[in-house]
């Protein structure tokens, strides 16, 4: 089902480019259920979520030192592949592979806020076209923003379902399942927005485009399989190679357009496609009890 979702909204990347609007509403109504059945008093931080951050942090920091002297926008577009946070449906998918969704939000939560506090820090050191207008304040909130519409909205509202409405909360927590269905269907829109970003892209820039995908690729694999690592340690391992496997590319695709080169973009808009697939087979896997 999912394979072919991908596919389908690749070939029809026009119609599903124009329901992109729906994407936050899918992701928002599954983060909802997902948090019906996840009480605040369970999360919890502890020592993976610190060696997954500084993969993160000190990861793309080096990707960037190593690949800039070659070619600085390839550079910039896998550098953002690492630094971008973890993707606010990354509970929902570590739900449906049984894994600690709580352990998932605690890291989402840190994560954002670290990303929020080090862009302001490092892209004007790699990007001398941000100009004076590149604040610390307005990039740190505009970064926060996104995280509290998100995710702290959905799991807010969840909150007083279970304490004020828990007969609802336990009918909701019943049908959880409905989020695999919402799931594919961003997954749809997702690929119709990635094949849609790439054919709009100057033809000249073609084989810089190829580059960075293909290592966007290798980058997301290599964060999986860390992840899966770091959390096996923990007895954590879904949730490690969620947190820091499945990226919020839309906004590292915004950063991208916002703060760097325009071009870099394809980075997370190629990670798009790389970790549905792998989340794809984590899923298939797991219903088959492989």
């Amino acid at each position: 089902m999912m394979p072919i979702t991908m596919l389908v909204g690749g070939i029809f990347y026009n119609f599903f480019s124009s329901i992109g609007w729906l994407m936050p509403y899918l992701i928002f109504t599954m983060l909802f259920i997902t948090f019906c059945g996840v009480s605040v008093r369970h999360i919890r931080f502890s020592k993976m979520h610190v060696w997954l951050a500084l993969i993160q942090i000190t990861g793309c920091v080096l990707v960037y030192l190593i690949v800039s002297p070659v070619h600085p926008i390839v550079a910039q577009g896998l550098m953002i592949c690492l630094l971008t946070p973890t993707a606010t449906s990354a509970p929902v998918i570590t739900g449906l592979l049984g894994g600690s969704v709580a352990s998932v939000v605690a890291y989402s939560l840190i994560i954002n806020i670290l990303v929020a506090v080090f862009v302001p820090l490092f892209f004007p050191m790699i990007y001398n076209h941000l100009g004076n207008d590149f604040g610390f304040l307005p990039a740190f909130f505009n970064i926060l923003k996104r995280l509290a519409l998100m995710m702290l909205m959905p799991m807010i509202l969840a909150q007083l379902f279970r304490h004020f409405l828990p007969k609802i909360n336990k009918n909701i927590v019943r049908y959880s399942n409905i989020s695999f269905y919402l799931w594919t269907a961003a997954l749809a829109i997702a690929a119709g927005r990635c094949v849609g970003f790439v054919l709009a892209q100057d033809a000249t820039n073609y084989n810089v485009e190829i580059i960075i995908a293909a290592g966007a690729l290798l980058i997301c694999l290599f964060q999986f399989f860390a992840g899966r690592a770091i959390g096996e340690k923990y007895n954590d391992k879904i949730a490690g190679g969620q947190s820091l496997g499945q990226k919020n590319t839309i906004l590292g695709m915004w950063m991208c357009q916002m703060y760097l080169n325009p071009i870099s973009s394809i980075g997370p808009g190629a990670y798009i496609l790389w970790q549905n697939i792998v989340n794809s087979y984590q899923v298939w896997r797991n219903r088959k009890n492989l």
